[in-house]
């Protein structure tokens, strides 16, 4: 179990940047989808969150996910469960997903947030 705590410097973090490319009128099932897959994962051992949105043009859904290290990915993949639930997006939309190792945190300046 993760517990919030506050941190000096960031932690470098895992992130999945999963874009789904619906067909037209199928955004709202691709969501769905992705959805159901992110739920699965989110009992697996490195997931950290999640972050699901629906683009506004209609055609497109954005899963970014953080996990604890690369190696979760292959971990989620080797669950056929997951697979199976991972495919149900072919059927409705073309997707890609790539992998970053985030090291460098920029938040607004302090002149910028008075």
């Amino acid at each position: 179990m993760l517990t919030p705590a506050f941190s000096a410097a960031p932690t470098p973090t895992v992130f999945i940047v999963n874009v789904i490319h619906a067909r037209p009128g199928l955004q709202d099932e691709a969501f769905a989808i992705i959805q159901d897959v992110v739920r699965l994962a989110s009992g697996k051992p490195g997931f950290l969150w999640s972050n699901l949105a629906k683009s506004t043009d209609g055609l497109t859904v954005v899963n970014i996910e953080a996990i604890a290290d690369e190696g979760n990915v292959g971990e989620f993949f080797s669950d056929p469960v997951f697979v199976e639930k991972f495919r149900r997006l072919d059927e409705v939309s073309s997707s890609e997903f790539h992998t970053y190792r985030v090291t460098d945190l920029i938040l607004p300046s302090l002149e910028q947030a008075s």
